[in-house]
């Protein structure tokens, strides 16, 4: 029974909790619960527990987004939550600002430990602040103002991360931005000329793009890494998603020989999905270029970093991880599931590509052969590129309670970023039900077209 104090939270979920999509309409984000209503994701989820939430119907969804990778370990993993509960019973002086806690010192050590060649750990409280803290520190290690990026990448959405993302649509109406420069992701004669100019602090670079699930090249970040050397600027991973086990290693930069990143940013999954987290980890010099003298000591802070909750949350995330060989089994698992999605592709000539690295999953779709699909395939594109997609994960949530989305606008790419402790249960599951879906697809009518043809008369009236 909750203790007698004037407010009992559960109460007030019981009590309003019904009202959620009307809240939200009026007093945050209008256009979620439009776009949710419009495309049927509208649900009530009461709880989640694992890869699974549930509906007050008691029906069971199986979660292939991961809340865009947060919930590496699922919802509510007895370890964590134990480890949060713990540290708020302690009761601990938190964040006096002029002590030096032992929590992150801790957590700082055993993430390092991950990462051979970094050295150090500036802990914030989000993905885009550790690529904010990622871009400072470039800047200031290295004394230069410009660094690059590549096409379609994805770093956040506060000023600075902004400056260096790939996507027009989120950078629109927000100008001006930092005076960053885009090259094409793969493309060293492009990275070379721009080195040339002698103003590059740093490239930052999703090993994986999360837009498009598109992996650099091989041998790509080992030869830009030594080009960037060459021209003392840095090089910088975003392993926001890609990070902490999420493709089979504990960092994605780990799949490639010889690469070693200055500075990795980190989050997400970090949290174990309870307490907001980011990590920018990097060498020593850089840090210490940073943090010259006492007079610099706080320079660079975050006022809720290195909170006790995260750092508990941190140190349980990576016990877990260690302890049920999450790593592992991402790899093991994520293998499976590419396996059995590629073997598709000759069969349906809707289904293009199947691309990735462990439980970080790009299906692809494009131009069917046959007239008859074309004709419906036309329609979409002509309409608003992506549709297509978005009409596969439409009925693999409503036919089968399985919730995946697309990787990004105007991209036919859904991205399947599932918690990192699926097993061949859930492979099973998702393999069932996207194969109903594309036998649907197939037919060229039905439920599926009838929604898709919805989705062009939405898409063009929005115009």
């Amino acid at each position: 029974m909750p203790a007698d104090h004037g407010f009992d939270l559960s109460a007030l979920i019981a009590e309003r909790g019904a009202e959620r999509y009307e809240l939200h309409a009026r007093y945050l984000n209008p256009q979620l619960p439009r776009m949710l209503h419009t495309i049927g994701f509208d649900k009530y989820y009461e709880r989640a527990e694992g890869p699974y939430f549930y509906d007050a119907e008691g029906n069971e969804y199986l979660d292939m987004l991961a809340g865009f990778g947060i919930f590496a370990l699922g919802r509510h993993h007895p370890v964590v939550r134990e480890a949060v509960q713990q540290v708020m019973d302690l009761g601990l002086p938190d964040l006096t600002r002029f002590d030096c806690p032992p929590l992150p010192g801790l957590l700082a050590e055993q993430l390092l430990s991950y990462a051979p060649g970094l050295d150090r750990v500036f802990f914030g409280n989000s993905g885009t602040e550790a690529v904010e803290t990622a871009l400072k520190f470039a800047r200031y290690a290295t004394g230069r103002p410009r660094v690059l990026y590549c096409d379609h990448a994805f770093h956040g959405l506060t000023t600075g991360s902004l400056s260096v993302n790939g996507e027009n649509g989120f950078r629109k109406g927000f100008d001006p931005l930092l005076p960053d420069t885009a090259i094409p992701l793969g493309d060293l004669g492009a990275l070379a000329r721009e080195l040339k100019k002698g103003d590059v602090a740093a490239l930052i670079v999703e090993p994986i793009q999360g837009k498009g699930v598109q992996a650099t090249p091989p041998g790509w970040l080992a030869a830009a890494q030594q080009l960037l050397h060459e021209h003392k600027a840095l090089l910088i991973c975003d392993e926001v998603q890609t990070g902490i086990g999420r493709t089979g290693e504990f960092f994605a930069y780990q799949h490639e020989e010889g690469v070693l990143p200055d500075l990795v940013c980190a989050a997400k999954a970090l949290s174990g999905g309870y307490v907001p987290i980011g990590a920018t980890l990097g060498k020593s010099w850089i840090f210490e270029k940073v943090y010259s003298s006492m007079d610099r000591v706080l320079v660079h802070s975050a006022s809720f970093g290195s909170n006790a909750q995260a750092m508990a949350a941190g140190l349980a995330t990576l016990h877990v991880m260690r302890d049920e060989k999450v790593v592992e089994n991402a790899h093991r698992v994520g293998g499976l599931l590419r396996e059995r999605l590629t073997a598709l592709v000759d069969r349906y000539e809707l289904l293009a590509d199947v691309r990735g690295r462990g439980l970080m999953i790009g299906i692809e779709f494009g131009r069917p052969r046959s007239l008859k699909l074309r004709t419906g395939w036309a329609a979409l594109q002509t309409a608003r590129k992506g549709l297509f997609a978005q009409m596969v994960v439409v009925p693999l949530l409503q036919r089968h309670r399985i919730l995946t989305q697309v990787s990004g606008d105007h991209l036919e790419v859904i991205k399947l970023i599932p918690p990192l402790i699926i097993t061949e249960r859930e492979v099973d599951r998702f393999m069932d039900a996207f194969t109903e879906v594309m036998d649907d697809a197939h037919q060229g009518s039905g439920l599926m077209w009838d929604f898709g043809r919805t989705l062009v008369k939405q898409a063009v009236g929005s115009r």
